[in-house]
């Protein structure tokens, strides 16, 4: 048999099984809210933090982030559990919007290096700007109508 045809067959094996794991996998369906939750994230000029630094939304909310960044060096986003890793460029604004689908407490936190300085007396810098994302479960939710 031709090795083509082998890599071929095995390519097809392989994603059919990846189907079928995603279909049968016995994980449950996250049921959307219908509520839709929007925050503004600001990185504020030379402070290495975002305000705010926690946010708190239901499972199965769609979230809408707008991130606003004051500093005249890029920043980043990144919430791991969601997929979320953006760039948000000097002096720049940017939109992203994801289901919290996982409850737990997730971090957020500048994706992209950054600088460090001085703050209150304090050192900051790009591994200070952390924050985090509280979801809470589905079961603690009160349905809307």
């Amino acid at each position: 048999m031709n090795k083509y045809v082998t890599i071929l067959i095995v390519l097809v094996v392989i994603m059919g099984a990846g189907i079928a794991y995603k279909q049968f996998s016995g994980k449950e369906k996250v049921a959307l809210t219908g509520e839709t939750k929007e925050f503004t994230l600001y990185n504020r000029e030379n402070r290495w933090s975002f305000d705010p630094d926690t946010i708190t939304v239901n499972q199965g909310d769609k979230v809408k982030l707008t991130l606003i960044n004051e500093d005249d060096y890029d920043h980043g986003i990144a919430i791991d559990q969601f997929g979320v890793s953006q760039r948000i460029p000097a002096n720049g604004t940017i939109k992203l919007e994801f289901i919290a689908s996982t409850p737990g407490e997730w971090p957020y936190y500048c994706s992209v290096s950054c600088n460090s300085g001085i703050v209150e007396g304090k050192p900051r810098g790009h591994f200070d700007q952390i924050g985090k994302l509280y979801v809470k479960s589905q079961t603690t939710v009160t349905p809307t109508p």
